[in-house]
């Protein structure tokens, strides 16, 4: 079934969309827009939890936008899918390089930042964002233990609050997805399961090509299936028992980003009890929400690119002494 142009008027498809309502926002800084670009219950996932309603993503955006007001922020890539006849989900990525004074001097922050929107007759009905705020406490030379301590974790409400889809290809979160570039998701899905869940990081080089590049937080960028593995023990080794569960998939191809990207939205769930690389072990069990977008070329993955809140991670661990502070989560 073709996209309604319903769900993305008065722009030229979803991508233009994205980007286009985006950079209104954020750039331009019509905050007001949220009211014709939010529906009044809209609900938002982050990394610290959920917040329901318009009001909470206006107030958030707000505080953020007054905190760097000089931002702009890139798309890098947009791996939309449709969602029946007049809705899409788009998994947008956002790369910026704002100016701080960091000791009194002007430095660059780079970071990248993934939200997952799903769209209706072209209101915003449900978000899941996560950002790289690693990346902005190492380069601003804040500590992020810290950083973390200031935060409180929300907890989650809604779709996240429910088991995991059964069969996210035929539908995730956002609801029934087309059944496109099926060999590509099933292959994606399969290196989740056996790499990530079954831990058999042998396995890196049969479904990634050996010069594969891994983006992630810190602002780092990892090369090649060694580095790649040690990645990804680095990310399990504080939660022993972590097992991702995949909540949502989309698929594109699109010449400008290179071809064909899956976008997969996943939550690690773990206890606190392994490697005590955030302080002492509490056994605190986590719900990392995280979004990772798959560059697929010739059969086989060439680039990651993973987006989750680590700061926020250390927030949920710290959940059990911390008093009430009313975060932003957007």
């Amino acid at each position: 079934m073709p996209l309604d142009p319903v769900a993305y008027q008065p722009y030229e498809d979803p991508d233009d969309f994205i980007r286009e309502v985006t950079d209104r926002i954020w750039v331009q800084r019509d905050i007001s827009y949220i009211v014709d670009n939010y529906e009044p219950d809209s609900i938002v996932h982050g990394g610290l939890g959920t917040v329901a309603g318009r009001d909470g993503v206006i107030e958030g955006s707000l505080m953020r936008i007054a905190e760097v007001p000089q931002h702009v922020g890139q798309a890098e890539d947009v791996v939309w899918e449709a969602r029946g006849g007049d809705a899409f989900l788009s998994s947008h990525l956002v790369f910026s390089s704002d100016t701080h004074l960091v000791r009194g001097v002007p430095a660059p922050i780079r970071k990248r930042t993934i939200a997952n929107c799903l769209y209706r007759r072209g209101r915003m009905v449900e978000e899941w964002v996560v950002r790289d705020e690693l990346a902005d406490c190492l380069q601003r030379g804040i500590d992020p233990a810290e950083a973390a301590r200031e935060l409180r974790f929300r907890g989650y409400e809604g779709s996240m609050t429910k088991p995991a889809p059964a069969d996210v290809l035929t539908a995730g979160d956002s609801g029934p997805r087309p059944d496109e570039y099926r060999p590509e998701c099933e292959m994606v899905l399969e290196f989740v399961e056996e790499v990530w869940n079954a831990r058999r990081l042998h396995k890196v080089a049969e479904f990634m090509h050996r010069d594969l590049f891994l983006h992630t937080v810190g602002d780092r960028t990892v090369l090649r299936p060694d580095g790649y593995q040690r990645d990804l023990l680095a990310q399990i080794a504080p939660f022993p028992d972590a097992r991702f569960e995949i909540r949502d998939v989309q698929a594109n191809y699109a010449e400008r980003y290179a071809g064909l990207r899956v976008a997969v939205a996943w939550v690690m769930r773990g206890g606190y009890r392994g490697a005590a690389d955030f302080g002492p072990l509490t056994g605190q069990p986590v719900d990392l929400l995280g979004v990772s977008q798959f560059l697929i070329q010739n059969g086989r993955i060439v680039r990651e690119v993973r987006v989750f809140d680590q700061i926020a991670l250390r927030a949920q661990i710290n959940s059990h002494e911390n008093s009430f502070a009313d975060t932003n989560i957007y």
